[in-house]
Parts: structure tokens; C-alpha cells; sequence
């Protein structure tokens, strides 16, 4: 179990534009990522170092974006101009997670625009859309397809700044010894005001850049 991913919801200018910002800050060039038909939302890919990635999201005006959680969560955080939408964790077996929390995982999937298509299952939406200081869990189909995939990029994720209770987190992780940090740090605040992923930061060639 590791991080996986952190997300990003497209500011009002969009997803491109977002993305562009983004990109310019930690130098890391943007890749179109492709549309996720089950969740009515698509992205815009940073490949990082480590098998990490920053992503980069946007609801489409369709009707899975109004019913499945994903949807529903990038919307109400466009909705209120976008930032960090969360982080998530990568298991190699989520039968395991399910088995634990009581809870069945989803199939996803979306197809890049050379028509290569990704598959993974995930767990914790409704968990990101209630708690947001927690992550979801995602389990890849192949990881020779992972959007970091064939990346040259030297940027690493190097802290994650939350709002919220490192207990509830610790909790929600389940056993300790199942969880590599693989070097992050994570910087706990204010863990009885409203909970979420504050800032991340990213270690550059150019030095530290927290977003």
C-alpha cells in the first residue's frame, strides 16, 4: 500500500488551462489523459517520479457526473473554484481493503487518446466525498499502463499537508505495517476544522514548490 496519486479539480478557466498552471510551478508537462465514461469527469495527467502523479480533473456535462460519487465530488470542488481534490492510495489486492471496511469496490476505466484503454477498480469515494482528509483506494489492472508509465520526470511527491485528525487516517489506512510512505511526510493541521488535502508539496530540480 502506497500513494498513489493526488488530484487536482480544474479551476473555473478549465481543465487545460489548470493543468498548464500547474504544470509551469513543479515543470512537469501535461498529458491528456482522457475521459472516465463512468464518472462523467476527465483528466489531465503530471507524470512524477516513483510511479506517482498529479492529476488534473474536470466534470463533462453528463449524466454519470450527477450519479456516481467521482462526478459528484469534482463538481462540488470546481463548484467552489477548484484545488486540491484529495489523495490516493494504490493496493496491490483491494480485496483485502473491502474485506476490512466492509465495503465493495467499482470498476473504472478510460481510454487515452491514443485508444489505449486503463482499467482499475477503486474503493472510497463516498468516504472522500464525507471525510475528505482520507484517501481512496485504487488497485490497477496492469501496471505497465499506470499514467506514470515510461516517465522521465525527476519530481517527487515530498509532503502532504491535511486538515484533519492523523488517527482518523491512520484508521482509515488500516495496519501500519501495510503502508509505505516511500519518503512523504505528512503534515497534520487543524484537526477539528473542516478536513481535506491542503497543499502539496513537490520536490523539483528548481527546489521545493508547494501548491
Amino acid at each position: 500500500m502506497r500513494v498513489d496519486h493526488v488530484s487536482y479539480a480544474a479551476e473555473p478557466d478549465g481543465l487545460r488551462a489548470t493543468a498548464e498552471r500547474l504544470s509551469a510551478l513543479i515543470g512537469v508537462a501535461p498529458v491528456d489523459g482522457g475521459v472516465h465514461p463512468r464518472f462523467g469527469t476527465r483528466n489531465v495527467i503530471l507524470p512524477l517520479a516513483k510511479d506517482h502523479y498529479l492529476e488534473v480533473v474536470e466534470v463533462l456535462d453528463h449524466p454519470a457526473s450527477d450519479k456516481a460519487p467521482f462526478g459528484q465530488a469534482v463538481r462540488a470542488a470546481s463548484s467552489h473554484g477548484g484545488g486540491w481534490l484529495g489523495w490516493v492510495v494504490a493496493v496491490d489486492d483491494i480485496h483485502h481493503v473491502e474485506q476490512r471496511l466492509g465495503r465493495e469496490s467499482v470498476p473504472g476505466n478510460r481510454h487515452r487518446p491514443d485508444g489505449t484503454e486503463l482499467r482499475w477498480r477503486q474503493l472510497g469515494i463516498k468516504g472522500l466525498l464525507a471525510d475528505p482528509q482520507v484517501p481512496y483506494f485504487i488497485q490497477w489492472d496492469d501496471m505497465t499502463l499506470h499514467p506514470s508509465a515510461g516517465s522521465d520526470s525527476t519530481v517527487i511527491i515530498d509532503n502532504l499537508q491535511i486538515a484533519g485528525d492523523p488517527g482518523r487516517v491512520r484508521e482509515w489506512l488500516g495496519p501500519e505495517d501495510t503502508f509505505d510512505k516511500e519518503g512523504i511526510s505528512f503534515t497534520f493541521v487543524a484537526p477539528k476544522g473542516t478536513p481535506g488535502l491542503l497543499a502539496v508539496t513537490f520536490d523539483t530540480p528548481d527546489g521545493k514548490v508547494t501548491i
